[in-house]
């Protein structure tokens, strides 16, 4: 690999990495956020929500941004951003406060990711793109490991200000470092922003997503905070649709919709998201509430879910080349919802080598399905098309992530009652709590584990129509690429 393609790879692994870590690290210290702050867990999961909310928000203007302002300085402007916000994270004197910086650092952290991986594409040429994607690939392996692990261990001895903390030195470095070795590039002319779609998506999903997160909370969807923001969202959605459908360079391919493989990949990213990310905030609250167990030892108890992902992400890739990502998605969606399963038992006193063995197979059923999926989508469009396919399917699952945090958050928060939360009596001290309050606590996480088996169980529907239409695309190409040998004169 050239010396150019390394040091590019470098820069844009210390941004992607701290954009994906910060989707993990914040999980294991809710717990000690909600203390903080005395609120229940509706209210300490919009920390989670508006910072993939954001990210969701920007990604679709990456490509835009690159041409009009030049990739260099996106990155660099992105990274200096999402410093700054983590740093004025660490000084929130309030939730609210703290959720506008999330949502400030996640706008910074969106655009370093596609970015970057836009710059390593450049100078690598389709011969390399395979090494490159394997490059890209390595926060998205190892951040569900390091962060839970990294977070428990900065929450339990410094506090938990230094989850954000800790990202500034790592910015300033990427900052110096992206101004040194990322070559400078000419700003274009690029095509007229979609303000209009910006502004639509900008209110329409986050309206969606705090109406069911009010539905949870108010456990009607009759409540006026609760429907009246999901009508006037999903009108703002429908008329962006609408709109789109007619303009040449929209924020988001509608158009893509009407391909049924995109349409059903699209479905899957959506719910696994859903799953994936809303699941990631129950376990790691479990182990701080009914288990009583310390920020650290919740890392270290959850990273095997981190592990599975990465080794069946390697696996899934071969099989992906042999069998069709269609296949290999179901596969791996069957392995999610028959492993979710057992955490709809969970007890007071359930075995901790139990939970970690069956969170590893999770793992693998998360991997296995999320990757192969994107890959059969590719497998029925046309190649112009994959940019605006990659973008929206990273926005679809972003979106399904935050509105799956949300609603089990507060389905959560109303089983626990009391507030929606543990309690002011720290980690620690809650193995001394009577245990019928202990099994209590537990039942509420058993019960909303259900909704993530439900969620996961909703993308297999779509996932089968996607390997169909997968196995049509290559059989067409095959037959296509067959040659009738002409009769020699």
């Amino acid at each position: 690999m050239s010396p150019e393609i390394v040091r590019i790879a470098a820069v844009v692994l210390v941004g992607s990495f701290m954009s994906v870590l910060d989707t993990t690290i914040v999980n294991v210290a809710l717990d000690r956020l909600a203390i903080e702050f005395q609120r229940g867990f509706s209210d300490i999961q919009w920390i989670v929500t508006g910072y993939m909310l954001a990210m969701a928000a920007v990604i679709p203007l990456s490509g835009w941004l690159a041409v009009r302002v030049g990739p260099k300085r996106v990155f660099i402007g992105s990274m200096v951003v999402f410093t700054l916000a983590s740093a004025l994270c660490g000084f929130a004197w309030s939730l609210e406060s703290l959720v506008a910086f999330r949502v400030l650092q996640g706008v910074g952290g969106g655009l370093l990711m596609p970015v970057g991986q836009m710059m390593l594409a450049r100078v690598a040429g389709p011969a390399r793109m395979g090494r490159v994607m394997s490059i890209v690939a390595v926060p998205m392996l190892l951040a569900p490991i390091a962060g839970p692990i990294l977070g428990g261990l900065l929450v339990d001895n410094v506090g938990w200000e230094w989850i954000f903390f800790v990202n500034v030195p790592v910015g300033i470095a990427g900052v110096y470092l992206a101004m040194r070795l990322l070559p400078t590039e000419a700003p274009g002319r690029a095509w007229p922003l979609d303000g209009v779609g910006v502004v639509l998506m900008a209110i329409g999903i986050p309206a969606i997503t705090y109406g069911l997160a009010e539905m949870g909370a108010q456990g009607t969807l009759t409540a006026t905070r609760a429907w009246l923001p999901i009508v006037i969202g999903l009108i703002l959605s429908g008329a962006y649709v609408a709109y789109a459908a007619r303009r040449e360079r929209p924020l988001i391919n509608v158009r893509l919709f009407g391909n049924p493989g995109f349409a059903a990949a699209s479905v899957t990213a959506f719910a696994l998201g859903a799953g994936l990310f809303g699941g990631m905030i129950l376990i790691p609250l479990y182990e701080q509430g009914p288990m009583g167990l310390s920020a650290l030892e919740t890392g270290l108890r959850i990273a095997p879910q981190g592990a599975g992902a990465a080794l069946a992400v390697v696996i899934s890739g071969r099989l992906t080349d042999r069998l069709g990502g269609g296949v290999v998605a179901i596969g791996g969606l069957v392995i999610l919802c028959l492993a979710t399963l057992p955490f709809t038992q969970l007890t007071a006193t359930t075995s901790q080598t139990e939970l970690m063995i069956w969170l590893f197979v999770r793992g693998i059923g998360l991997g296995g399905s999320m990757m192969p999926a994107f890959a059969a989508a590719y497998a029925s469009l046309k190649h112009a098309d994959i940019p605006d396919a990659t973008s929206q399917l990273n926005v679809l699952q972003r979106v399904g992530g935050s509105i799956g945090s949300a609603l089990l958050a507060v389905i959560l928060a109303g089983r626990l009652g009391g507030g929606g939360h543990h309690g002011d009596v720290p980690p620690a001290a809650r193995t001394s709590l009577p245990l019928p309050v202990r099994e209590a606590m537990a039942e509420a996480y058993a019960y909303t584990h259900w909704w993530v088996v439900w969620l996961s169980a909703s993308a297999l529907v779509p996932a089968v129509v996607l390997a169909v239409v997968e196995r049509r695309a290559r059989r067409m190409r095959a037959t296509e690429a067959v040659v009738v040998p002409t009769p020699e004169a």
